[in-house]
């Protein structure tokens, strides 16, 4: 299992710095987050600024773009970073897509589907020159000149990484992806009873001949020195649970573990405007059932125990600045003890 580091980033600038913090620090990859800046983008100056690790989307918008523009930026990342790429690719909801970014919605699972097949043969198209004649229910792309087309990648193309909560999305993954990217706001008992099967069940259908589908998690968690005072940190991770929780994306998780009237609580708390409130409605079971709170050592040995057997990479918060060393040793004894 590959341990990688993430969070978001203000800025560029920012961006940059993270990554490089990642790498010092001993971690496996650092994955940008589209927030408040371009994912793509992001993740450039990740890779620029580092020589090691791998470097993801987690994620960009899809439905915010197109498979030519994703299929381009994705195959300039991949070169960029000597191919230490992961492109993760998310729907967003349709609010967002519709209001925020002016762009259609429909068939969520079935619309991202066939986005990965289309990025997919427009790759395939520039590595064999083979003509592009990619036709679906949601995109079309037919047209390919020379003045256009970069050719192969000589690091070949980046893996394809989708991001999933419910299990029609997840199932699309399993058709389609090279990896999932399971959300931070979920459990090890939903991974294993929800989030695995359905990922079974679109593996089942694959056509290529591949048999597994790697899981990446972003975990939400709070992994400080025990004598550090972790309050502001903790109620971060609440209010992101709250968030989250408010959202009826997210509804199943809560559902499955019998809190559907905290959902209802989380949302009428945001239709009242009491988004600053959000935390305190996030009892110790539900933080504890869905973060990792803990030292280091705990937090990662927790992280383990819950997902080593079902998770290819797990995803921690990117330690404080100065915390490199710390963790650098941390995770060096935890891969010669694997």
């Amino acid at each position: 299992m590959k341990i990688d580091a993430g969070g978001y980033t203000q800025t560029l600038q920012e961006a940059g710095a993270a990554a490089r913090r990642a790498e010092a620090a001993g971690f496996d990859g650092w994955w940008a987050v589209e927030t408040q800046v371009d994912g793509f983008l992001a993740a450039t100056i990740g890779a620029e600024r580092t020589d090691r690790v791998d470097v993801g989307t987690g994620i960009v918008v899809a439905f915010a773009r197109n498979p030519m523009s994703v299929a381009l930026a994705g195959n300039d990342v991949q070169q960029l970073s000597d191919g230490r790429f992961v492109m993760g690719l998310g729907s967003q909801v349709k609010g967002h897509i519709t209001k925020r970014f002016s762009m259609p919605w429909s068939h969520p699972a079935p619309r991202m589907r066939e986005f990965v097949l289309a990025v997919r043969a427009i790759w395939r198209a520039w590595e064999t020159g083979e003509k592009l004649d990619f036709h679906g229910d949601f995109y079309s792309h037919t047209l390919m000149t020379p003045f256009f087309d970069p050719g192969p990648n000589p690091h070949g193309n980046p893996p394809i990484f989708v991001s999933a909560v419910g299990p029609l999305m997840t199932q699309a993954a399993g058709e389609v992806a090279d990896g999932l990217i399971s959300h931070g706001f979920t459990t090890e008992r939903y991974l294993r009873e929800v989030t695995v099967p359905a990922l079974e069940r679109g593996l089942a259908k694959r056509t290529d001949g591949v048999k597994t589908v790697d899981i990446s998690l972003p975990l939400f968690a709070v992994a400080r020195e025990a004598d550090e005072d972790i309050s502001e940190a903790m109620r971060f991770v609440r209010q992101q649970i709250g968030f989250y929780g408010s959202t009826p994306t997210y509804r199943p998780v809560l559902d499955l573990h019998g809190w559907g009237a905290l959902g209802d609580e989380l949302g009428a708390m945001t239709r009242r405007g009491e988004w600053d409130k959000l935390a305190d409605a996030i009892d110790d079971e539900v933080l504890h059932t869905i973060a990792i709170v803990g030292t280091p050592e705990e937090a990662l040995a927790e992280a383990h125990r819950r997902y080593g057997d079902i998770i290819a990479r797990l995803n921690f918060p990117l330690p404080p600045e100065g915390g490199e060393e710390r963790w650098r040793e941390l995770l060096s004894r935890s891969r010669a003890t694997a």
